[in-house]
């Protein structure tokens, strides 16, 4: 019996009484024997991989799947536009070692140039001005933010004397008992992480956690509030909150929200749960709180408790809200599925939301909402947003590689991480789009469709602070994905910071306008760039077993702390309280 069946339906009948040379062809080959049809059939197929083997063989870093354009308000369309990413079905790609070893030296090197320039201008003050070879301090009496906040990048970097250094500034010259006001939020992720993970990273070696301890218990006293939600500041040596002097007293919200694996993993170090419950007293009465779909307004009262004004975004004053929910989730081993459900139900509100694209090559970015409720999305992204192409990556992942956990993953965490993806796109465009090749602190994207250039960057958006966001997530997206372009996006952005930033007698300085050149230099380098956006360079061309991301969890000022199992009873009991 023949495996070709003869067209002997009514269909092939039809096909054949209209086309006489197929009838001729039909007749003539039909009673061909099985050997010769198998022929044909590998004849054809040969033609068919020929003919699509375009679409196969493609460089895998390079391949730009087409963007189709949508009603800007039809966010279920954004989704459904998502594209298949080709790196779930491919292996982890070859690259030259040496290169990247190569790489990672020259940011090395750029750390140092930065130190050397700090050591010698402006030792044990909290920032430094590299034009003018000065220092300055965020309060009264300064606590060292750039020595403290650089340890754990010192350690990574193996830069020996230079840590010595720092240490023994540490543990000689660092007081806390100072009569200043310093705020809460970035003394916590600055100073107090920068203490924590130096004394992980160091083998446990005393000084930081002591040191830690006692800036831990003067921070406490912003928590006497009505509530127990934070005041914006405190005096350290009165150990006082002082509520900030605008909105009506209200703190932001990312900033009482982004204080919890600090104070977690110093009531894990100290068995003191006392900063462990204040701190996660703020997440349950947020909890309760009315939200948008799980997106949240930027202000919250201390006198009250509740939301300040009406404004939504995931820049400024309300970014590392929506970071701390997936990683207070990773922090204990992905035990308190309570911070698992914020995450989610936090996430789809953006992808209902706050998710756009522009015109006219259809970037993916996430805007901003004026009100609470209101739905016309504002075309403004913060270049802090771009943390979030990481963290999309991680949550769905739970910072495992992609082709160790594809299976297992949920079509919800495949969206995810392609949100991510293109995101962390946009976010390079955002640097390559400028004749300087550095991202704006502030973009705006086109909505009309007969616009010619996607990114807007307004007059005084223009400026560029050395932040980490962009080459957090290429960092992250990178070691999930092994998708070399995210280490040559990473290269380009790094070559572009020597080139305009550096500042040749010693430091790296921000700039006033990233779209003229030569762009002028601001004279002032934020710590974050040597705690920060230098170590994610450095870890980015480094090797995977360097700071693991299913080992560590990194705090918003990129201090990585270890994933710990919460095996004692109080951390067990305080887990088994809260809701699901």
């Amino acid at each position: 019996v023949s495996l070709i069946p003869r067209l002997d339906y009514d269909n092939g009948k039809t096909y054949k009484s209209r086309h006489s040379f197929i009838k001729k062809l039909y007749k003539k080959y039909m009673p061909f024997s099985r050997a010769r049809w198998l022929f044909i059939i590998v004849i054809f197929g040969a033609l068919y991989f020929v003919f699509i083997s375009k679409y196969i063989f493609f460089e895998q870093s390079d391949f730009q799947p087409p963007i189709k354009e949508v009603n800007n308000e039809d966010t279920k369309l954004i989704l459904e536009d998502l594209v298949t990413d080709p790196i779930l079905d491919s292996p982890i790609q070859v690259h030259n070692d040496q290169t990247w070893s190569e790489r990672q030296m020259d940011v090395k090197k750029a750390f140092k140039h930065a130190w050397d320039g700090y050591v010698r201008d402006a030792w044990g003050y909290d920032e430094y001005h590299p034009l003018s070879h000065s220092g300055s301090n965020l309060s009264n009496a300064g606590i060292g933010f750039t020595i403290v906040d650089s340890l754990d990048t010192l350690l990574i970097m193996d830069l020996k004397e230079e840590y010595e250094h720092a240490r023994d500034w540490v543990a000689n010259s660092l007081d806390f008992n100072v009569d200043g006001d310093v705020n809460v939020f970035e003394t916590t992720i600055r100073v107090l992480g920068g203490l924590l993970s130096a004394y992980h990273l160091s083998g446990n070696d005393g000084l930081y956690l002591a040191k830690a301890i006692d800036l831990g218990d003067r921070l406490l006293g912003a928590f006497s509030s009505p509530t127990g939600i934070p005041y914006a500041s405190v005096n350290l040596a009165r150990r006082e909150g002082i509520r900030a002097h605008f909105n009506g007293g209200a703190s932001s919200t990312s900033e009482a929200t982004t204080l919890q694996l600090e104070f977690k993993y110093l009531s894990l170090l100290s068995d003191n749960y006392e900063y462990w419950d204040k701190s996660q007293n703020i997440m349950l009465i947020v909890d309760e709180l009315k939200k948008y779909d799980g997106l949240v307004p930027i202000f919250l009262s201390p006198n009250d408790g509740q939301f300040w004004g009406g404004k939504i975004t995931l820049g400024a004053r309300g970014d590392s809200y929506y970071e701390y929910l997936l990683k207070q989730f990773i922090q204990t081993s992905y035990t308190e599925y309570f911070y698992r459900r914020m995450y989610d139900e936090a996430i789809k509100g953006v992808k209902t939301h706050l998710i756009d694209r522009s015109y006219p090559s259809g970037l993916l970015y996430i805007g901003e909402l004026a009100g609470f409720g209101d739905d016309v999305i504002s075309p403004k992204m913060d270049h802090l947003v771009c943390f979030l192409g990481g963290n999309l990556a991680l949550g769905a992942t739970r910072g495992r590689k992609v082709q160790d956990v594809q299976k297992n993953m949920s079509d919800n965490d495949l969206e995810d991480l392609n949100i991510g993806k293109e995101l962390t796109k946009t976010c390079v465009e955002m640097y390559f789009s400028t004749t300087t090749g550095l991202a704006p602190e502030i973009a705006y994207f086109s909505t009309s469709d007969d616009a010619t250039t996607d990114i807007i960057i307004k007059s005084l958006d223009g400026h560029n602070l050395l932040r980490p966001e962009t080459v957090e997530s290429l960092f992250i997206l990178w070691r999930l994905t092994g998708d070399i372009q995210y280490r040559h996006w990473g290269w380009e952005i790094f070559q572009a910071f020597e080139k305009y930033t550096k500042v040749e007698e010693g430091g790296y300085t921000s700039l006033d306008d990233v779209t003229v050149v030569p762009p002028k230099q601001r004279d002032k380098m934020e710590t974050f760039w040597l705690a920060e956006t230098l170590k994610y360079f450095y870890l980015l061309f480094g090797p995977d077993d360097l700071i693991p991301l299913d080992k560590y969890v990194f705090n918003t000022e990129a201090h990585p702390l270890p994933i710990f199992s919460p095996t004692s009873e109080d951390a067990q009991a305080r887990i088994k309280k809260m809701p699901n």
